[in-house]
Formats: C-alpha cells, sequence, structure tokens
C-alpha cells in the first residue's frame, strides 16, 4: 500500500507539471528552458528587436493547436540538436497560435482574432502570412520586421538546419557571391 500511495503522489507531482508547463504555452508565456529553443512571444521578440544593440533576425512557427504536421515539426525539427543551437544563436523565435484569442499591439496597430468558417483565423497572422494561411507556416523577419521570407509545410530537421544557418548569417543579403543552392549543396549537418 505504502509503494502505491508513493507511486500516486509522483503522479500526481508529475500531472501538475505537466499540466501547469502546457497552461503556460497555452497562454503565450515563454518557453525559457534551457535544452531546447528559447521560444519566447511576438510582444518579446519585438521588444528584444527594438532594443537590443546587435539584435537578431525573428523567426515565427504559425501553427493551430489541430495542425498535425505542426506537432510533428515541434517532435522532430525544432527537437533537433542542431536546429535548437542555430534557433538560439541566430533568432530570436516565436511560436505564434494562428488561431489565437489574445490581442497582439504591434506598429501602434492592435490585431486580434477574427471569428471566420470553422477556426477564425488571427489578424496579426493573415497580416505577416500575407493571407495565405496553411500550417505550418514559418517566417523569418528582419530586425526591421520585413520579410525575409515565409516556408510553408512540414520541413525535415535535415532540411531545415542550412535554412536557418543561410538566414541566420544573413548570407540572402549578398546572394550574389552566396549562392543559395551552392550553399544547400555544400551544407554538411553540424555547419556553424
Amino acid at each position: 500500500m505504502h509503494i502505491l500511495k508513493s507511486f500516486l503522489s509522483i503522479s500526481l507531482v508529475f500531472l501538475f507539471v505537466s499540466c501547469n508547463n502546457n497552461s503556460n504555452a497555452a497562454s503565450g508565456e515563454s518557453n525559457k528552458s534551457s535544452d531546447g529553443i528559447q521560444w519566447m512571444t511576438f510582444e518579446e521578440a519585438v521588444h528584444k528587436a527594438q532594443t537590443d544593440p546587435n539584435p537578431k533576425n525573428i523567426f515565427i512557427d504559425f501553427y493551430t493547436d489541430w495542425c498535425g504536421w505542426c506537432k510533428v515539426m515541434d517532435r522532430k525539427t525544432f527537437a533537433d540538436g542542431n536546429v535548437i543551437e542555430l534557433m538560439n544563436k541566430y533568432f530570436y523565435p516565436v511560436k505564434f497560435d494562428a488561431e489565437g484569442k489574445e490581442t497582439v499591439e504591434f506598429m501602434g496597430k492592435e490585431y486580434g482574432f477574427v471569428a471566420s468558417g470553422r477556426n477564425g483565423y488571427h489578424q496579426l497572422a493573415a497580416e505577416i502570412m500575407q493571407g495565405k494561411l496553411s500550417y505550418p507556416t514559418f517566417v523569418f523577419l528582419t530586425p526591421e520586421f520585413q520579410i525575409i521570407t515565409p516556408i510553408a509545410g512540414f520541413v525535415p530537421a535535415e532540411d531545415f538546419e542550412p535554412i536557418v544557418n543561410y538566414l541566420g548569417q544573413n548570407l540572402h543579403e549578398n546572394a550574389k557571391d552566396n549562392d543559395w543552392e551552392n550553399y544547400k549543396s555544400n551544407y554538411k549537418r553540424g555547419q556553424k
């Protein structure tokens, strides 16, 4: 009986911690765990881009709760050690629920949820994704909030890593000397 009580106590503690972690993610709080991508809210990324002396580019993962490929990205691509290292090094990484209900202020304008169809959408997601609401979609922005490029759909870690490295180091700014196709074909996993 003592073993069963201990097991139940441990299970309840685990359940409480799991529920707490899930509620933090759902409420938009940052994930500050030290062993993964250091996700932040959109507002935190904007603040960092505006206040850091050497600001990084911004990466936004637009996802929805019902999106199966979004979950695969989380489990596989965003859990890859090389991807984690590059994302934390070169970007302010943001996870943004494209159907979230919270109001976000950006560039003097308020963006919120719009009820439409079965699920609706968040106005900021629609604006940044230029109305192309498919999930997952990843948008890379400069620190001045200019779109570098959007990428739609699941991307395996081995394909995502060179993209993050290329854009994180701003090699796209001089594409004449740093041609993407040449860069990608010569890229080795773990390259920094």
